[in-house]
């Protein structure tokens, strides 16, 4: 399907360019953390089968302005509701950040009916942040790989074997093997990774605030993420009013991405029928 290419501008003034491609009623997706628009074409162009898609470029990437010097979570929620307002679009997905941005839109205000989130960062215990200020100093030395261990071995991302690997050690393997077109697309987003996660860290302790959202929400998780971490969406779902929980098998956090993304907009198209 053939894309055209959009912007609008935001509260602050901010640029934010955004994907249009299909037919049917109006669904806005935003990605997450250290992923840009093109991580998600697959997933934009499996809902495109039923669903006019407005696939966003976040804040800080592409042809998007910069995060600026007052980032917030409000800024990203601005963000989302000046694409809704030019579009009309009554229909969210997000994953990761993304997840966290919908559902705070969704909580503020009511220009969504439903919502689709896919394992959406909305805290429900505390969020590591030892790894910040280690991280914040290796991308001020051009450090790029050494930043990026500190992130994987603090946030509680990664699988424990390699949270235990020493820091060079990983380094190392990142600057040999972790080089291709993802990383390209990934290293200019470090430093928004940071303060995205920093926003992450500060809504802990507000979950009971999205007992507000009243659009129907449907929360997406994959089986191969940590116990731990789908627990989570458990407790998120007793918190949202109006919201179902699927698990969804062979899946991990990435379950958007790639080859597994159909799987995932079969579910939300089935969601949002």
């Amino acid at each position: 399907m053939t894309a055209r290419t959009s912007t609008v501008s935001s509260a602050d003034g901010t640029t934010i360019s955004y994907q249009t491609t299909g037919a049917g009623p109006g669904l806005i997706v935003l990605g997450g953390a250290l992923r840009t628009a093109v991580d998600y074409l697959p997933l934009a162009s499996a809902l495109a089968r039923s669903c006019t898609v407005h696939l966003v470029e976040r804040r800080g990437r592409g042809a998007s302005g910069p995060l600026g010097p007052h980032y917030s979570l409000a800024a990203e929620v601005a963000d989302l509701r000046a694409v809704q307002a030019a579009t009309g679009a009554r229909l969210a997905f997000g994953h990761s950040y993304g997840g966290l941005v919908v559902l705070e839109t969704a909580r503020t205000s009511e220009v969504f009916d439903c919502v689709a989130t896919y394992e959406p960062g909305v805290p429900v215990a505390a969020v590591p942040t030892e790894w910040m200020d280690p991280y914040r100093q290796r991308l001020a030395a051009d450090d790029p790989h050494g930043a990026f261990v500190h992130f994987l071995r603090g946030s509680g991302g990664a699988p424990p074997f390699v949270a235990k690997l020493p820091h060079w050690y990983l380094r190392l393997a990142l600057r040999v093997g972790f080089r291709g077109a993802s990383w390209q697309r990934m290293r200019p987003l470090l430093a928004a990774n940071l303060a995205e996660h920093e926003q992450v860290a500060a809504q802990h302790g507000k979950l009971a605030g999205f007992a507000a959202v009243a659009a129907e929400a449907l929360l997406l998780c994959g089986s191969r993420s940590p116990r731990e971490t789908r627990a989570e969406f458990d407790t998120l779902r007793e918190t949202l009013p109006h919201a179902v929980l699927e698990t969804l098998p062979r899946l991990s956090h990435f379950g958007p991405e790639g080859r597994s993304a159909p799987v995932v907009a079969e579910r939300v198209l089935a969601f949002f029928s």
